[in-house]
């Protein structure tokens, strides 16, 4: 079976900004890496130190790791990475699900993992197992939907996905559809996928990315106690103060009140009372909320609420 070629720097963005990535058994990405990030520190787990040797990685300034990722625990604290490069990682584990959630465990909130899998449902495979052969008794080929819920189940809250397409024989084609066989997206002549998955939505991602981890616990712990009625007006207070202190400003804060607090019309109701002096940033918050809000029915209480502090509607 053919391997699949280093495709994944496709999958880099033009904001992506990493200071520490890995490459797990994918040492052929490390020149390109270092040209796309300069300045970051680069980390490769090889098996054989091969790879370590060769002149195409001399100058690079890499760290490298000789160990089998399937069976040692990579020796690198929680959250050490921006970036993850493995591909085809999980073809060839005992237990994919351990070995996915152990990458999530040293990428850091705001990091990716970009991995690939071989597609069951390419017509190759199918043919073979028309043949009478299965291509993969000592690995493990993968469904779209089959990854995409490994990877929710693992931790990671968004997966995209690109597909390397090797078209089919067009009698072979055929034959599958008239089958049964369901060719959405070309499923069919999709070989690989290519994966981009993040430990944060990417809105979150944003917001995590703007304050240190210890900030946005405080905050957070803040805010769930306004919203629980715990010593509200108190809390009130330390929130003016961490809003002053770490100088937020209201779309950020709204944004995160929206994916920190479930019940955010009970919150809101409990800042306003509790903030006689803060009228004004009130205001500028609560306008904020309703940009920030995705429920349809949030901006009409929104709205009233801003309406009732005399605040004429954005």
């Amino acid at each position: 079976m053919r391997e699949i070629e280093p495709l994944l720097m496709e999958f880099l963005e033009a904001g992506d900004m990493f200071g520490s990535v890995l490459t797990v058994e994918c040492a052929r990405y490390l020149p390109a890496l270092r040209e796309r990030f300069p300045s970051a520190r680069l980390f490769a787990v090889e098996q054989e130190d091969e790879a370590a040797a060769q002149e195409t990685f001399s100058g690079l300034d890499v760290e490298w790791h000789l160990l089998d990722y399937r069976e040692e625990r990579l020796p690198f604290p929680r959250e050490s990475f921006d970036a993850i490069f493995c591909d085809l990682a999980l073809e060839h584990v005992a237990n994919p699900q351990d070995i996915a959630s152990g990458f999530s465990m040293y990428l850091k909130q705001t990091g990716v993992l970009l991995t690939s899998f071989r597609n069951i449902r390419h017509w190759s495979v199918l043919e073979q197992l028309m043949r009478g052969r299965y291509p993969g008794i000592v690995s493990r080929l993968y469904a779209k939907e089959d990854f995409e819920n490994l990877l929710y189940a693992c931790f990671y809250k968004e997966a995209r996905m690109a597909p390397v397409r090797r078209d089919a024989p067009p009698d072979l084609l055929r034959l599958l559809l008239d089958a049964g066989f369901e060719n959405i997206h070309d499923d069919l002549e999709t070989e690989f996928w290519l994966v981009r998955a993040a430990r944060s939505m990417p809105e979150l991602a944003l917001l995590k990315s703007m304050y240190t981890y210890e900030e946005r616990k405080w905050l957070s712990r803040i805010l769930h106690r306004i919203e629980y009625d715990i010593d509200a007006a108190e809390n009130t207070g330390e929130f003016w103060r961490i809003f002053d202190s770490m100088g937020l400003f209201p779309d950020y804060a709204a944004s995160f009140i929206h994916e920190a607090v479930v019940h955010r019309e009970a919150f809101y109701r409990r800042l306003i009372a509790h903030s006689p002096g803060r009228r004004e940033e009130m205001a500028n918050l609560l306008a904020a909320a309703i940009d920030a809000c995705m429920n349809p029915d949030d901006p009409v209480w929104l709205a009233k609420l801003l309406e009732g502090m005399g605040e004429p509607l954005p």
